[in-house]
């Protein structure tokens, strides 16, 4: 079944996006083996040479690196990762301030929004 892929960004960074919450959410484990371009792109339902630029990026990342004729693996590098979860997070705080800013909160009601929603208030 062919991944959903939102029209205004593109499909590339979609799926570099994909494949890296994967990995700082432990779905793809460090040092496992990746699926070969061509099996991404049939479960993605894109052209390879989509999922090989996400690919390339990945590796300009360093959250994947090739091992030449055995394939593309994610990397062993444990505090990379941590980071990339951070700026992950960081990334979706800021969208979610702008939001709420937009929405006519004030920065300092943000504190008190999360902490009740997270007690389930």
């Amino acid at each position: 079944m062919a991944w959903k892929f939102d029209n205004n960004i593109p499909i590339y960074i979609q799926i570099t996006n994909t494949i890296k919450l994967q990995i700082v959410t432990n779905q793809l484990k460090t040092g496992s083996k990746l699926p070969t371009v061509r099996d991404l792109a049939d479960i993605a339902g894109v052209n390879p040479n989509t999922v090989q630029r996400a690919l390339s990026d990945l590796e300009t990342e360093g959250l994947v690196y090739t091992q030449r004729t055995t394939g593309r693996f994610v990397t062993n590098n444990i505090e990379l990762i941590k980071q990339t979860r951070v700026q992950l997070a960081q990334q979706e705080l800021e969208h979610f301030t702008k939001n709420m800013l937009s929405l006519g909160f004030a920065k300092e009601e943000l504190a008190e929004l999360i902490i009740n929603y997270v007690k389930g208030e």
